[in-house]
């Protein structure tokens, strides 16, 4: 992929070749780091086009001090046709006005490279995996994981333009308790389908109205086969069925976003493969997993709670406040166990690895990435990792709180806010804020043709 500047990076070009010229003539120390040399719009317009830090930041090594290097470097970038001014502010930034010349020329650059403008070749060759949304396949998408999906997927783009190859995947969590719940909310729904008058759904089964098209299916597919049948003749192919059904309708939801992912991880086919096996044995003959008692929990200690010996990953040598239980007292693997193979299993085929989380996971993320630098430094290859929280949005309709969907059970559906407002509208409106700032998604503000809505202005822009 070929680099397309911007005016900012041609500039800071221009900054770092009058740096060099200055160092050449001995005004500066051969060799001396620039890493910390910025050229950016100041923050009032008013000052000028671009600004740079750099006499701020090399003063010291060019010992003199930052007003003085500044003089230096303005009389190199003054010699420079596209800068109409430059002017020494403060302590010591460099304030730059650009020539009519420099504008047209970025103009016709603009015109020319259309979508590629600004596109970087910085990544090149290195591969990045980005995990986002792994919801778990129970029901359709709610307005919990919309934002993380879009962070996710603007942030892979982003990845993308910069000349990075990026892998975009989704960890099915299909190996817990709740697929258990699934399996049994669609057998309910297909003897349904069938006739039977099922009532009320039952505590601790899966309410929502998206089941019913499941039952159904399965209904025709199957018959009344596996009506009366023992849960052991139909647990593991209904909960096949319902898993594979559920995907198709996160798919679906994730389509209407304008999102779709490179790779779908089965945590089912994971521990059957064995690697949580492999990633405990490797632990464990480079002594990072050993058997031991679990700290009590902190705070009043249950009555019920007794010390037992379980397998610990030393996540304590990485950073974690307390080393993590990889099985459970059963023998079964935590959450933690399977997710520390996952991991491994990604990186053996990126240079890097992201993943985005929503908020309530933020306890988890110093042992994740412990046992990601455990196992890839122990590899011999360790790979960078960093784990982004988003929070929750509070869905609103002129500042009072949705109401829940019926379909769904307990939750707004994704589909059901796309449907009303628009894709980009739901995508833009996501990216306003830091993913980690509370957000109110307001149906009535995103739609306004206002002042208040930034949306409103990116659309009358493209209009004009």
């Amino acid at each position: 992929m070929s680099e397309h500047s911007t005016i900012h990076a041609a500039f800071a070009a221009k900054v770092d070749a009058a740096l060099a010229a200055l160092e050449a003539e001995g005004e500066l120390p051969a060799g001396t780091p620039r890493n910390n040399v910025t050229v950016e719009p100041p923050r009032d317009p008013s000052h000028g086009d671009l600004a740079t830090n750099a006499a701020m930041v090399l003063a010291k090594q060019a010992k003199t001090n930052p007003r003085e290097l500044a003089g230096k470097i303005v009389e190199k970038l003054s010699a420079d046709p596209t800068v109409e001014g430059a002017e020494i502010a403060g302590p010591g930034f460099i304030n730059l006005r650009l020539s009519d010349v420099a504008w047209r020329g970025e103009l016709a650059s603009i015109a020319a490279l259309a979508a590629d403008y600004g596109k970087s070749a910085m990544g090149s060759g290195r591969t990045v995996n980005v995990e986002y949304v792994s919801a778990n396949p129970t029901g359709p998408m709610h307005m919990g994981h919309c934002r993380g999906a879009v962070v996710g997927d603007a942030l892979a783009s982003l990845l993308e333009f910069a000349g990075h190859k990026v892998v975009r995947e989704y960890y099915i969590n299909d190996a817990g308790g709740q697929v258990d719940v699934l399996a049994r909310s669609a057998h309910l729904r297909y003897r349904e389908a069938l006739g039977e008058d099922i009532g009320e759904i039952p505590e601790g089964l899966y309410p929502g109205d998206y089941l019913i098209p499941v039952g159904e299916a399965l209904a025709k597919e199957l018959g009344d086969s596996f009506v009366s049948k023992d849960e052991a003749e139909w647990f593991a192919m209904f909960r096949t069925k319902a898993v594979a059904a559920m995907m198709e309708l996160i798919r679906a939801d994730l389509a209407l976003l304008g999102i779709a992912h490179d790779v779908f991880s089965s945590e089912a086919e994971l521990q059957a493969a064995g690697k949580p096996e492999a990633a405990e044995q490797w632990l464990r003959q480079h002594d990072l997993v050993y058997d031991g008692m679990l700290e009590a929990p902190k705070g009043k200690t249950p009555e019920d709670w007794e010390p037992v010996e379980l397998p610990l990953f030393r996540s304590t040598r990485f950073g974690d406040d307390q080393d993590r239980p990889i099985r459970k007292s059963d023998g079964n693997w935590t959450y933690f166990g399977a997710d520390l193979a996952y991991h491994f299993q990604k990186a053996e085929s990126a240079d890097a690895l992201v993943d985005i989380w929503g908020a309530d996971h933020a306890g988890t993320v110093k042992r994740i990435k412990a046992a990601v630098a455990a196992l890839t430094q122990g590899a011999g290859r360790l790979i960078p990792f960093e784990v982004k929280l988003v929070q929750m949005v509070q869905l609103l309709r002129d500042g009072e709180p949705v109401k829940m969907s019926k379909r769904a059970g307990t939750f707004v559906t994704l589909a059901d806010v796309v449907r009303e407002v628009g894709k980009d509208v739901v995508r833009f409106t996501m990216l306003t804020r830091k993913p980690e700032a509370q957000m109110d998604f307001d149906f009535a503000k995103v739609v306004e043709a206002s002042k208040d809505n930034p949306v409103f202005y990116v659309q009358y822009a493209h209009a004009g």
